[in-house]
């Protein structure tokens, strides 16, 4: 996953959402729907960067009058990416996606979402372990609550993160999209193995 600015490709960006939530002039936030297997999804870009991957329903959307206008997915070059890139992920054809991406939240939260980026396609871990990545093993809580807040479902694999035990835990998109999710990314092996 690309994270960008204005100007190039950057570290993660710091900010409540898809920018200024104000709607200040002369920004190019921009809103619109994706289908997938999951349901339509809404994505949210703000210049060259996808800024908000939500499901419908979604426990922590913002509202739809915060993302900027409507536009139609297959003519914006952001969203027509994340929708070619979202469509090979569902086929099993992609493990690691390129759009560029500007996530933003305070700082912990920016902190929590890049280590998500890190956790392999395929791959599992739990709150507890990206605590203590973080050097601290008691923020399991407020890991959990960075990880329900991803703005950029998917590309920023929030899916990818379990209770301690191994056992799904919340999922802002629903556990049943959650449990799917990780079935696309199941190793063939693992599938393989399975009885049933």
């Amino acid at each position: 996953m690309r994270t960008v600015d204005s100007s190039s490709v950057v570290e993660m960006e710091v900010d409540a959402g898809c920018g200024d939530r104000r709607g200040s002039p002369g920004t190019d936030r921009r809103h619109a729907f994706v289908p997938s297997p999951l349901g339509d999804l809404l994505v949210a870009a703000e210049g060259p960067a996808l800024c908000g991957l939500f499901f419908s329903p979604h426990k922590y959307a913002p509202d739809i009058g915060e993302l900027g206008p409507q536009v139609s997915a297959p003519s914006d070059p952001v969203f027509a990416a994340a929708a070619a890139e979202l469509g090979e992920y569902f086929a099993s054809r992609l493990t690691e996606f390129t759009v560029p991406v500007a996530a933003r939240g305070d700082a912990f939260s920016e902190s929590v979402w890049r280590i998500l980026t890190e956790i392999p396609c395929g791959a599992t871990r739990s709150y507890g372990d990206i605590a203590e990545q973080l050097g601290n093993r008691s923020l399991a809580q407020r890991v959990g609550q960075c990880v329900g807040h991803n703005p950029v479902s998917i590309v920023i694999p929030c899916h990818r993160v379990v209770g301690s035990g191994g056992e799904l835990t919340g999922y802002a998109g629903g556990l049943e999209r959650k449990r799917r999710l990780l079935a696309i990314e199941e190793p063939p092996a693992e599938v393989a193995g399975r009885l049933f």
